[in-house]
């Protein structure tokens, strides 16, 4: 294993002074810099829900999660799992520069990222093109050797 990067995932908050999030895709991607940097920007997997019931539980059952808990959430492809770490700490499992790591975000920072699931919730213009790259980047990697 090296030891050459070791990246650090810092808690982050909707009051901070170093922009983190950098837009949440039509998919609810949200789309966050890692340590504020753009070298490390990285999508990590948003709530996605059928309907206004399905969001209604969700996010209750996220704001009953005390420490220790975990609450897993199926999206098409893959999962959301956020970690209840402590009274006012979460974290969303994730991956940079091929490393595990965990975002950790105070309550009202996620539970404001989870409210983009609401069915009427539309992104920003300007965030719909955070998607295509991501499709574009699918469309470069090959599928199989």
């Amino acid at each position: 294993m090296t030891r050459d990067y070791f990246p650090l995932a810092p808690r982050y908050r909707l009051d901070d002074e170093s922009p983190w999030l950098q837009g949440i895709d039509p998919s609810r991607r949200y789309w966050i810099d890692v340590n504020s940097s753009p070298a490390h920007r990285v999508s990590v997997e948003g709530l996605v829900v059928a309907d206004f019931d399905d969001f209604k539980q969700t996010i209750l059952g996220f704001r009953s999660l005390v420490r220790g808990e975990k609450m897993q959430v199926e999206r098409i492809c893959n999962a959301l799992t956020i970690h209840c770490l402590g009274e006012n700490c979460y974290a969303i499992e994730g991956e940079v520069a091929g490393a595990p790591v965990w975002h950790l975000f105070d309550r009202e920072s996620l539970e404001s990222l989870l409210m983009t699931a609401h069915p009427d919730w539309q992104c920003a213009p300007k965030d719909v093109d955070l998607g295509r790259r991501m499709l574009m980047r699918s469309w470069e990697s090959a599928i199989a050797a």
